[in-house]
């Protein structure tokens, strides 16, 4: 049977592998022999499992959609990552890695954030664990996300502020690298997504597989079988849909529907719909599809979504998609703020404006009456309600 799953260099087909300066060398040689010893063993495996089940509150719900689905014709069921302390999938990611670095001895904790939502988390694992921590994040990101900001600094951490290039996700990754190379023995990056150098892609989608693992647990139990017909998830670097399709990336019963940011659509530029509009290269130490120009310098990605507005994606999607696992559509603003609306009136959930780019696919499918979708929630949309007061009179115009 084929797989699609990572091979023994690093690489999903032939995105993944490790580009680094030679600095990190071997900080990320000791992360790469490590990180699989430390997280299969019965040790780790119960901390972690304990504080996903009484700090972070899982397994979260997978919730019928009864509404949604009247709508859409089919049985739509939310995963409700939302519900997760912090807001979002993200702090799965932030507890298994912060639990990695305790136990390979590192001292210091540095993290990249657009959305806020990994910053929050990362803060949050380390007030747990008591470790120092610093967040790297865009200027541009830090107003339009403030309230998250002033959350990691309520819980002990620094966050940066950006000022170079799109000030944005992408050069708040850049400053993280940049650090790291400075201070490489007793600092460990806590990446937030299934991107960057081998390992952390692997290691991302492992401690976010949880997801899956529970979807196939709760269908099991809701419908009398393990697997959708459809799993529906948003991707920009792609740690939530990472964990979504763990368990079911080989199991070709299962239709994979990405979602990734459309911006203003891709024909005008202003996109990071980096599998849509984007040629291979290498970004942040792996090799990916990137949005570049011809001579390979990296073009400013954009979208309404803080947490999608990256110029690269993850190696397993850009593999996924390229293999025509999964099928990717590039979805624009205005229809991930019409999603989140209708989902806010037909469901009473108002979901972050990531999530609302895997519900904007729903109208584009076609469902049939037994089919059973499950469509990952990844955050709530506490964090993007000033967006959506902006478009409201746009979209709910009766109001």
């Amino acid at each position: 049977m084929k797989s699609y799953n990572i091979d023994q260099n690093g690489y999903y087909g032939e995105f993944g592998g490790s580009f680094i300066p030679e600095i990190l060398h071997k900080a990320i040689e000791s992360l790469r022999e490590q990180y699989l010893t430390i997280l299969e063993s019965e040790e780790f495996q119960k901390e972690f499992h304990e504080l996903l089940r009484d700090y972070v509150g899982r397994p979260s719900p997978l919730y019928l959609a009864k509404r949604l689905s009247e709508k859409y014709g089919c049985k739509i069921y939310l995963k409700r990552e939302d519900l997760n302390h912090t807001g979002a999938h993200k702090i799965n990611n932030a507890i298994g890695q912060i639990l990695l670095a305790r136990k390979m001895g590192k001292k210091r904790i540095i993290a990249e954030t657009g959305a806020g939502q990994h910053g929050v988390a990362t803060a949050t694992a380390c007030a747990l664990m008591n470790m120092p921590c610093r967040v790297y994040m865009g200027a541009i990101d830090i107003e339009r996300q403030h309230v998250n900001v002033e959350k990691m600094r309520m819980l002990g951490a620094e966050v940066f502020s950006v000022t170079s290039g799109s000030q944005t996700l992408t050069d708040a990754v850049n400053e993280a690298l940049r650090d790291w190379c400075t201070n490489p023995e007793d600092t460990f990056y806590l990446l937030g997504s299934a991107v960057g150098p081998h390992p952390y892609p692997d290691l991302v989608a492992r401690l976010q597989s949880v997801i899956s693992k529970e979807i196939k647990e709760q269908l099991m139990e809701k419908e009398g079988r393990d697997y959708p017909d459809y799993l529906m998830a948003c991707i920009g670097g792609g740690s939530n849909a990472a964990g979504t399709v763990y368990h079911y990336i080989d199991d070709e019963r299962v239709k994979l529907v990405l979602g990734e940011a459309g911006g203003y659509g891709i024909a005008t530029g202003k996109t990071a719909a980096s599998i849509s509009a984007g040629t291979e290269g290498i970004i942040h130490g792996f090799r990916t599809l990137v949005l570049q120009d011809e001579n390979g310098q990296i073009k400013e990605p954009y979208s309404i979504s803080a947490g999608l507005d990256y110029p690269g994606i993850g190696p397993l999607h850009a593999h996924l998609a390229k293999e025509r696992r999964a099928q990717v559509m590039a979805i624009n603003d205005d229809e991930a703020l019409r999603a989140a609306f209708e989902l806010t009136r037909l469901e009473g959930i108002i979901p972050a404006l990531e999530s609302s780019h895997a519900l904007a696919m729903l109208p584009k499918m076609n469902f049939k009456k037994d089919d059973v979708v499950v469509l990952t929630v990844s955050g709530r949309g506490d964090k993007d309600l000033e967006t959506y007061l902006a478009h409201k009179d746009e979209f709910c115009p009766n109001d």
